[in-house]
């Protein structure tokens, strides 16, 4: 550090925000000639998009949605839970990963957590299972992946489907495999403030190439548009055997999508330089503890967070000096829609009490995460 000090921004230098948006600038071009084409829908752009993301990322068999929170719902469909049926998952997460569950008239049970990184413990998993159980959902909290081995190991012997919640996730990677071909489902979200972006979107992966197909046909109605041919009558030939959705991904967002995947990995390499150098420069500060990660996975790094002591304290001191915090996420057990607040989650609750991120995107500098260390530095 060159200076142990920081002041506060002066009147009108623009805060540093917790997020932003990522637009390629040859998006606008790009978007502008398939708006121009009128062919608006899912096409030749979605398909283009979905072959990238499996020979970038590697996931297995794609199907590019309208939105992570589809892409849950539909992953649950497939997984055939339905009414009655229960699905154990984190509260250290987003609604939209237990609202999906409710959706299908199942109930969302939850485990407790590692206070030292947010992701579900697996050996609070089993005790948790009844007759009742169909699937384990396991979020990747701030992109660090989960104990798959483990989580996999215990669906195995109770003969239950595993669905990732992937949303922070694209990119990461678990033991050497991408997160994406490691699960019966994986789910993932290109939401505006994700790593990569389709305005609004998603992704889902199965593994089993008979349940790829039931996603690619129940994206769209249930119908199978590959293999419905339009009749002379101009209407397509299909029969449909089961509810499906509109969840399919338009060709000018895919379009957007396939525009921002230029640059990706030296954005995602900026990303670890950056996390690198939070640890770096808050490594023994009084007050404050990072979470735990383990180097047989790579985290995809959307968020940067840590525990802190006197949280209150803490935010107030970051806002004072222009810069951003927040939790993002409390335990969403709290809601009454999944219950209410679970005591027995214990390190839920110790993390909802001292978990706190600090802004982590594409835009942020190193002079800015300079700047934030330091001011970090000062105490609160």
């Amino acid at each position: 550090m060159t200076d142990s000090t920081s002041t506060p921004l002066a009147p009108g230098e623009k805060p540093i925000s917790m997020f932003s948006t990522f637009v390629h600038p040859s998006a606008p071009q790009r978007v502008a000639e398939v708006l121009a084409s009128t062919m608006l829908s899912e096409g030749k752009q979605v398909k283009a998009f979905e072959e990238q993301l499996a020979e970038r990322f590697g996931l297995v068999h794609p199907a590019a949605l309208n939105s992570g929170t589809s892409a849950l719902h539909l992953a649950l469909e497939v997984a055939g839970v339905g009414a009655g049926d229960e699905v154990i998952l984190s509260a250290q997460t987003f609604i939209a990963s237990a609202i999906t569950i409710v959706q299908t008239g199942a109930k969302p049970v939850f485990a407790d957590i590692y206070y030292e990184n947010g992701n579900i413990n697996p050996a609070d998993i089993e005790h948790r299972i009844t007759a009742r159980t169909k699937a384990i959902m396991a979020v990747h909290w701030g992109g660090y992946p989960c104990d798959m081995d483990e989580i996999r190991a215990i669906a195995a012997r109770h003969g239950l489907a595993v669905i990732e919640d992937a949303a922070h996730a694209i990119g990461a990677t678990y033991r050497g495999q991408a997160i994406g071909a490691i699960s019966d489902y994986t789910c993932f979200s290109f939401q505006a403030i994700k790593h990569l972006t389709t305005g609004d979107g998603g992704a889902l992966c199965a593994l089993d190439p008979a349940k790829a197909r039931e996603v690619f046909r129940r994206r769209w109605f249930g119908i199978d548009r590959a293999n419905s041919p339009v009749s002379e009558t101009g209407e397509r030939v299909y029969d449909l055997t089961d509810v499906g959705y509109k969840y399919h991904l338009s060709d000018y967002a895919a379009t957007l999508g396939l525009a921002n995947l230029n640059g990706f990995e030296e954005r995602m390499a900026h990303r670890r330089q950056l996390v690198a150098q939070y640890q770096q420069g808050l490594a023994n500060v009084p007050g404050l503890k990072h979470f735990e990660h383990q180097s047989d996975r790579e985290s995809a790094n959307w968020l940067f967070g840590f525990h802190v002591e006197n949280r209150p304290a803490f935010m107030r001191h970051l806002k004072a000096h222009g810069i951003a915090s927040s939790v993002v996420h409390d335990g969403i057990d709290r809601n009454t829609l999944f219950g209410g607040k679970r005591m027995d989650l214990v390190q839920q609750r110790r993390f909802d009490e001292t978990q706190v991120h600090v802004p982590l995107h594409d835009d942020l500098t190193a002079e800015q995460v300079d700047y934030i260390i330091r001011t970090i530095k000062q105490g609160w």
